[in-house]
């Protein structure tokens, strides 16, 4: 047997690995690369004396037996990581006897063994299959998305003329700082021959965005005929095709197509661009992985529009967030302008937006769970939705529509707090063939164009008019019809 002690290491130590094949001594490397002292316990005498060449501080020992601590120095941590499940239920029971306060990462050969282990003490039980399997997909994952942005800035490099880049209707600060990011991902592709103009339909109407506009000074055109006869190439950010929450004829080419909403028929070619991804939180989080991997300095500007973006569509990291966009709100953080993120986030609120607001208080409906509110005609539609956010906190409410007309349209917002129902799918179910609808599952809108009757001068009486028969299909849809039948009414 090798000498019991090879060499001195005063002062305590953090972790202990009992077991060295494969799996535990590549936790060897790992924690030697931060100068972690670790001590190493295995029963292969060969093995020890190979370590302890290598410097490390090992011990021979069964760790089966009842004396597999004896003689060890203290240790915080303790990984168990041999291949034989019996041996390492053992271990854990000897070590958690003797120290309750260490605390014990586990290789488990199935969940059966997995169960025992936790059951036995274990915080945390490893299936080195499984920590494979997604290491794997983690670096394909990471490879794919590297050529998808090199894709694009090749794309881009080889382009002359001008590169239109579209929001949605009435942009959202998620789809405005998107093309802020691919305007610069163009500058530093092509500065020679590209140039980039920002467009949107709609309005700016929310206070924040308008705020965040002008604080930033971002450059922005209202989208014509004209402007768009004028594009070389367009791309379209926050939005997956033509038609979906945009005017644009459904015939037009897109050459650039980036969002994180579902994707329609909209294909890539060798001569387009599309990168749709459902499962992340903001397409501003996809456009800061574009930056990251393209390495393209991120100015303050920029990255602070970017981080307000993933901060706004994700509802401050409460709503459909992923740990992608927590990841790149953290790189960009150290990036932004603290003092202007704080200003645009705390805006005057407009008089219309108040009346908004209370209005769709006094008009409340609930039904089952369900809250509608009329607001009449409205100016500034952005006042809907921040009446939807207030409304969806009432006791009783697990989804609540607001609704109301402008000069051209019937809009709605949604919000939903019903883990049975997305609201997403139910409004693009029940409005899709009148106009645009859809969106999360727990946050949705829909715009109905008035077609003809836009040239009704009352708009608010239109709205009475039109608005039972164009809530019932949603009703209906929820089941809000039947139970009504159920009770009585």
């Amino acid at each position: 047997m090798p000498p019991e002690a090879p060499f001195e290491q005063p002062g305590p130590i953090k972790y202990c690995i009992f077991g060295c094949g494969t799996n535990g001594y590549n936790i060897i490397l790992e924690l030697a690369k931060e100068n972690e002292r670790v001590v190493v316990v295995d029963r292969d005498e060969s093995r020890v004396r190979h370590l302890r060449d290598q410097k490390y501080d090992a011990y021979q020992r069964d760790i089966t037996s009842q004396d597999l601590l004896a003689g060890l120095p203290l240790f915080e941590i303790a990984f168990v990581m041999t291949g034989d499940g019996d041996a390492n239920l053992a271990a854990v029971l000897t070590i958690k006897k003797r120290y309750p306060a260490v605390q014990i990462v586990a290789r488990s050969i199935d969940p059966v063994n997995g169960q025992k282990l936790t059951a036995a003490g274990a915080e945390f039980v490893l299936y080195p299959q499984e920590v494979v399997a997604r290491s794997a997909i983690f670096q394909i994952r990471k490879q794919h998305s590297s050529r998808i942005s090199q894709r694009l800035f090749t794309l881009l490099a080889g382009w002359e003329g001008t590169l239109g880049i579209i929001t949605h209707k009435n942009p959202d600060p998620d789809a405005i700082s998107s093309a802020m990011a691919l305007a610069e991902i163009a500058k530093h592709a092509n500065p020679k021959t590209l140039t980039t103009r920002i467009f949107y339909e709609g309005n700016i109407g929310h206070q924040e965005n308008r705020t965040f506009v002008n604080l930033l000074d971002i450059k922005m055109e209202h989208l014509t005929d004209d402007a768009l006869a004028k594009c070389s190439y367009l791309a379209l950010v926050d939005c997956s095709g033509p038609g979906a929450n945009n005017d644009i004829p459904p015939q037009t080419k897109i050459n650039i197509t980036i969002d994180h909403h579902k994707e329609g028929k909209h294909l890539a070619t060798q001569s387009t661009f599309v990168d749709i991804r459902p499962g992340v939180g903001a397409t501003a989080s996809i456009m800061t992985q574009y930056l990251q991997e393209l390495d393209v300095p991120v100015d303050t500007r920029v990255a602070t529009a970017l981080l307000y973006g993933i901060r706004t569509d994700t509802k401050e990291f409460k709503r459909n967030v992923t740990p992608q966009d927590l990841n790149y709100a953290g790189f960009l953080l150290p990036l932004t302008d603290a003092d202007l993120l704080d200003k645009i986030m705390s805006p005057s609120m407009s008089q219309e937006t108040l009346d908004i607001i209370g209005k769709a208080i006094h008009e409340r409906k609930i039904q089952s769970g369900y809250l509608f509110a009329n607001v009449g005609y409205v100016m500034n539609r952005d006042s809907l939705p921040q009446a939807a956010d207030l409304l969806i906190t009432l006791e009783g409410v697990n989804t609540a529509l607001v609704y109301g007309i402008t000069d051209n349209a019937i809009v709605i917002s949604a919000r939903n707090r019903d883990i049975r129902l997305h609201i997403g799918n139910a409004l693009s179910e029940a409005f899709g063939e009148m106009g645009d609808a859809g969106g999360h599952p727990n946050m949705a809108a829909a715009t109905l164009p008035l077609h003809y009757f836009g040239k009704v001068e009352n708009k608010t009486q239109l709205l009475e008019i039109v608005i039972e028969p164009v809530l019932q299909k949603f009703k209906t849809l929820v089941g809000l019809e039947n139970e009504g039948r159920k009770n009585g009414v």
